[in-house]
């Protein structure tokens, strides 16, 4: 079997098929699940005190530990970077 190497759009998404406006709106949800998750063990809380101060359940916080991305809206993670007291932007290029 010959395996292919093929450069990558910038955009994991994108490159598996999906639309370039749902690959947009997936790559800005992963990302900020991996910010949220860069905060979680940067500041050595317990999960009780990072669910306090995200407004999350524990099972909500363990999902968001685990990277289910696919749980959480755009809106929730935005909510919940300002939270954690991160400045969310959106740029936009032509």
């Amino acid at each position: 079997m010959t395996e292919k190497i093929v450069n990558s759009s910038g955009n994991v998404f994108a490159d598996l098929g999906f639309s370039q406006d749902e690959a947009v709106i997936l790559q800005i949800r992963a990302d900020l699940m991996s910010d949220l998750r860069k905060f979680i063990t940067t500041k050595e809380l317990t999960s009780f005190d990072t669910a306090k101060i995200l407004g999350l359940s524990q099972s909500r916080l363990s999902d968001l530990k685990q990277g289910k991305w696919d749980k959480f809206s755009l809106e929730m993670l935005i909510t919940l970077a300002t939270k954690a007291g991160m400045r969310v932007s959106l740029k936009i290029a032509a």
